[in-house]
């Protein structure tokens, strides 16, 4: 006998398939907001059969009935139906066991236990379009985005700069903490990679990612602290994003643990187990890289065990982040680049602080690179890095905090008249860049897909994998640069790289964020895991296209809220004449130029504000 719940009016058995207002959104290629709109405009719009009064779920097969009678969608997207089925199959716990095994039949492994047979044979359809390989990725990513609040996924551009940081010379690298593979995935000069994760449903999918990214590799379940699947492993890098603030975490079993080189962690001190384990399966001179809290680089109870690594040299870097860059948390955090001693090492005698954002990963990761050549040199950027002398550190607090060590940005007291006379010119071209508009009536444009475009024509589309700056040839634009507007500094050789072309619109995507740059000038390569858009001149405005693909893509009626990459065949633009286009297009570019201005003008009044605390605190300067 199968079980029906009642809400409302509406009445649905137990096991047919719900959905959300956010799916209904993916399925229509639209944004939340637009589905709000429908529940208010339409009466026949389908009523909710669960959920709550603010989060409600819908009948699927309501909703697909609905979307293709008002003609919302002409079909409904082969992958949006693959994945309600499989959300029909299990709870939220147990979801990660439904795509595992999806993913699993795809390679051919196992047997169908959990995979309703309906939903198998709409992923089989959907393998044989697409190819298995983006099944899987499609599936494992879904999987992350509706888990994103419990999983928190090392966002990808700071799992880059992790690996950057690792070296070019990582053969075998581990990462006990691994969760969905992030890090060990992006490490792909790795000759063999190694796993582990404490919920075997992930574990079972960070396999699969590790297959999609044609890394070597094998992932084991279970507490890495308490049941190291890996003993004896020596590796040339950890990479790791361990839980945060972990209270029951083996303090009382594992008091004598040999792990604990450089002192028992106190029992809030989670971190600096994590921290030690990940030395512990170095080989000597291999490096860890951890995502850590700040509060690990200060705490007074883990003051001991900081300074016995600063005074046996196994702390080498640790770089401050912009705050809420790791997902899941609203704490600031750092990465720490630890080393395993060799027995015939000197000791160095400073540690490399630094202050990075996504725009500037590059260039810390090559103040790295500098520091490793020669540790034993002073840098001194302000506001950027700076090597500090471990016998500083290693005082009363043993504070490791960038921020602590770090000069002050740009702007000398002695200039700030000049930098103040500067910062107010600025606003003035500020005020004349803001754009104008006109009122006009809200309504729904018609939407067309990036996919039809290219179908027909009007547009091209191409991508660029992950590929290494060679230092020589064509200058390279990266992902950093589209969200900065900055200029290009690293280079490449042109070979089998996509050339960008006058008009061409490239894409840059992280965390939950989109943006767009309309190249202007011919000359330079598109830079790694970019999208470039080329638009037909007769058919498409270049800025209007930026500028739609950029706003809808990442909030106020996104068609891909929520996702941590661009998906070009998932986006969509207005359907509107070529005229129209170029009107959209001048507004769009104004502000393009209004935002690069807002942002130097920012940028500048941070100096500003700089260069007085500077000359307050030297004498320099006095209140009038």
């Amino acid at each position: 006998m199968r079980r029906v719940r009642k809400t409302g009016r509406t009445a649905i058995s137990g096991d047919e398939a719900t959905i959300t207002s956010a799916d209904i959104a993916r399925m229509a290629g639209v944004g939340r907001a637009a589905v709000s709109n429908w529940r208010r405009r339409y009466e026949d719009f389908p009523e909710p059969v669960g959920g709550t009064a603010t989060s409600p779920t819908f009948s699927l097969k309501a909703v697909e009935t609905w979307l293709l009678g008002q003609g919302k969608v002409e079909e409904l997207p082969l992958r949006e139906r693959v994945w309600q089925h499989i959300r029909m199959a299990a709870d939220d716990l147990r979801l990660g066991e439904v795509v595992a095994e999806a993913t699993e039949l795809l390679h051919g492994r196992g047997k169908a236990r959990l995979v309703p047979r309906p939903a198998w044979k709409l992923i089989k359809q959907y393998a044989e379009e697409q190819g298995a390989a983006e099944v899987i990725r499609f599936l494992v990513d879904r999987f992350a985005d509706v888990q994103s609040r419990r999983l928190a996924e090392t966002p990808a551009e700071v799992a880059a700069f992790m690996a950057d940081l690792a070296g070019p010379d990582v053969r075998t690298v581990l990462d006990p903490a691994c969760g969905l593979g992030t890090l060990l995935a992006v490490v792909t000069q790795a000759h063999r990679a190694h796993g582990q994760e404490y919920e075997e449903p992930l574990a079972r999918l960070a396999q699969a990612r590790l297959a999609l990214s044609e890394v070597d590799g094998s992932v084991k379940t279970g507490d890495s602290l308490r049941q190291d699947a890996w003993p004896g492993l020596v590796v040339d890098a950890v990479v790791c994003h361990p839980p945060f603030n972990e209270r029951n975490w083996g303090y009382e079993e594992l008091a004598s643990d040999p792990r604990w080189e450089y002192g028992l962690p106190p029992k809030s001190e989670s971190e600096l187990a994590w921290a030690q384990h990940a030395l512990a399966h170095l080989r000597p001179g291999g490096v860890a890289v951890l995502l850590m809290p700040e509060i690990a680089a200060n705490r007074r109870s883990g003051r001991r065990i900081r300074s016995n690594l600063l005074r046996r040299g196994a702390v080498q870097a640790v770089i401050a982040l912009p705050p809420k860059i790791a997902p899941g948390t609203g704490l600031p955090v750092h990465v720490w680049v630890l080393r395993k001693p060799a027995g015939d090492d000197r000791t160095p005698s400073r540690v490399l602080m630094a202050m990075a954002e996504p725009s500037t990963f590059d260039v810390i990761a090559d103040r790295w690179r500098e520091f490793c050549r020669d540790p034993e040199q002073a840098i001194d950027v302000p506001g950027e890095s700076r090597t500090v002398p471990i016998i500083d550190l290693v005082d009363e607090d043993v504070d490791i905090s960038p921020a602590r060590h770090v000069g002050l940005a740009d702007g000398q007291p002695g200039d700030y008249l000049a930098i103040r006379a500067d910062f107010l010119d600025r606003l003035e071209r500020l005020a004349a860049l803001v754009p104008q508009a006109v009122p006009g009536h809200a309504r729904e444009m018609p939407m067309v897909a990036l996919s039809e475009l290219e179908r027909t024509g009007a547009l091209s589309i191409l991508q660029s994998g992950r590929y290494d700056a060679e230092g020589s040839g064509h200058l390279v634009l990266e992902g950093g640069q589209v969200f900065t507007g900055g200029q290009p500094m690293t280079r490449a050789h042109p070979d089998d790289r996509v050339m960008i072309q006058p008009g061409d619109v490239v894409v840059a995507s992280r965390d939950r964020e989109i943006a767009t740059r309309v190249a202007e000038v011919p000359g330079l390569l598109l830079g790694p895991r970019l999208t470039l858009l080329r638009p037909h001149p007769d058919r498409l405005d270049s800025y209007f296209l930026a500028g739609f693909i950029r706003t809808l893509s990442t909030g106020g009626g996104a068609t891909q809220s929520g996702v941590s990459r661009f998906d070009p065949r998932r986006a969509h633009v207005p359907r509107l004449p070529l005229d129209d286009q170029h009107r959209y297009g001048h507004l769009w570019r104004d502000l393009f130029l209004f935002e690069a201005e807002l942002r130097a003008t920012g940028e500048h009044g941070f100096m500003t504000a700089s260069s007085l605390a500077m000359g307050l605190i030297t004498g320099t300067l006095n209140p009038p």
